[in-house]
């Protein structure tokens, strides 16, 4: 969850705070892509002169940064807004006026609805219009109530203001850079190509722009970010169409940058030159989220996935050719509406062929507007947390049998920011686990040889042998 940026000051009859003490708190829900665009809601609050408030009761604008991807997303959403009315109304009586504003997904997928339902709210605004959010801000202190979740022709990242070298050291020496944004492939129980639209990527150079201001102010690592991102077709200065390994390449060739990482790929676009690139890209870290979803065809293609288990196999041997050492991850969703046992075990099944590093398993659950919302042959609770609680324990054990398997070995870690006590800094590996070792500050921001020489419940511990880079 992310927090707290500035903005634009209050609108009603109580006093207006000072330019000097205009604050905002932003609060983001979901997905890594929610992340990047609350801290470019940050950039906009600081070019307009605002400071970020620490806790929601001091902020003059508050934002809730909303993500519709889960069942009954938008039904939290109006909980946590009926406390915010509450905040509202109290600093209202203290005579401070607080302007309200629920951006993302939720604000794209119910637009007026949200104004109908809690009239507290000020600004409804879609994930396509956040650029003009001091533009709203400003019209709802005359007319309350204004909505933007239309799909503008205009790209929104032309608009942003660039990030401070102030903003980006807060942030940290990894940061997220979003190079391409919907998803064209209308998978029947996802609601992003109806929050975020068809698929639109961002030109190679102003990517690559982006990341050179980030390593110019510290940064080391950079997430390439997409709703599916392997499906990357920008352009570059000469008009040619640069897919995401060409990216990769431009982006691990930045001075400063020793790592590249992105999420979130679909097995369909996962390209020969992109699995080569795992072979031929030192900084590429050999880590590969790549959502399956199921280990039943059947249900794929209900799922409208566009690919097979076996497809996917033949991926993974692949990538694995190409990277010995890589870690894969995944999705899965079960109790798919006609779901059999049958088809769950075939699900097992796959986990246990590939042996992932992690992955995340979901109970299914209807996404309003999807067709699998609306399909025959849902299942009940019982029998979805049943097969949910068997499936995790099954990738627990892969994902502690990976841990245990690092005990010993030496790799590349970026520290990332102190540790719980004295002397103790905390990085990343390669494959994305938290790993603890003993050190100076002077590590953050520093890729170090470290040996792994124990385990934590939910990390590593590791012994620094020699800094890298």
């Amino acid at each position: 969850m992310s927090e707290s940026f500035v903005l634009e000051d209050a609108r009603e009859s109580a006093s207006p705070a000072r330019d000097e003490d205009r604050r905002v708190f932003i609060k983001s829900f979901g997905c890594q892509m929610n992340v990047y665009d609350a801290e470019r809601m940050a950039d906009i609050a600081a070019e307009e002169g605002y400071r970020e408030a620490h806790a929601v009761e001091d902020a003059d604008l508050i934002v809730l940064n909303t993500c519709h991807i889960r069942e009954r997303a938008s039904e939290k959403i109006y909980s946590e807004l009926g406390k915010l009315r509450e905040l509202k109304d109290e600093r209202r009586r203290r005579g401070r006026g607080t302007t309200l504003v629920v951006a993302g997904c939720v604000a794209q997928a119910e637009g007026a609805e949200i104004l109908r339902r809690e009239p507290a709210v000020d600004v409804v605004v879609g994930p396509q219009s956040y650029h003009r959010l001091p533009e709203l801000v400003r019209e709802a202190r005359l007319r309350p109530g204004v909505v933007a979740a239309d799909f503008p022709a205009e790209d929104k990242f032309a608009h942003l203001p660039i990030s401070t070298r102030g903003a980006i050291r807060r942030r940290g020496v990894a940061a997220f850079v979003t190079v391409q944004e919907g998803c064209d492939k209308f998978c029947s129980f996802c609601v992003v190509p109806y929050t975020r639209g068809a698929e639109a990527s961002r030109p190679v150079r102003a990517v690559i722009d982006e990341i050179d201001r980030l390593a110019s102010a510290g940064v080391r690592e950079v997430t390439l970010l997409g709703q599916n991102v392997n499906a990357y077709h920008g352009l570059s200065e000469d008009g040619r169409a640069v897919g995401l390994a060409g990216l990769i390449r431009a982006a691990a060739a930045v001075p400063g940058i020793v790592r590249v990482r992105y999420a979130t790929s679909h097995p369909g676009d996962m390209s020969e030159d992109l699995i080569a690139a795992h072979r031929d890209v030192a900084a590429l870290a050999p880590f590969l989220h790549l959502p399956v979803q199921s280990g039943s065809d059947r249900l794929l293609k209900a799922m409208n996935r566009r690919h097979r288990v076996a497809d996917y196999l033949d991926i993974v041997a692949r990538v694995r050719a190409a990277r010995p050492d890589i870690a894969l991850s995944s999705d899965f969703i079960v109790g798919y509406p006609g779901e059999t046992d049958a088809e769950f075990e075939a699900t097992l099944a796959l986990v246990r062929a590939v042996a992932f590093a992690s992955a995340y398993a979901f109970k299914y659950s209807a996404r309003p507007g999807t067709p699998a919302a609306e399909a025959l042959g849902q299942i009940d609770a019982a029998t979805k947390a049943q097969r949910l609680a068997r499936l995790q324990v099954l990738i627990e054990s892969q994902l502690q049998a990976f841990n245990r398997a690092t005990v010993g070995r030496r790799f590349e870690v970026l520290f990332e920011k102190p540790g719980r006590r004295e002397g103790q800094v905390i990085g990343r590996s390669p494959y994305m686990q938290a790993v603890f070792a003993d050190g100076p500050r002077s590590l953050i921001g520093v890729m170090a040889e470290v040996e792994i020489i124990g385990l934590e419940p939910h990390s590593l511990r590791g012994r620094v042998v020699s800094p890298a880079s």
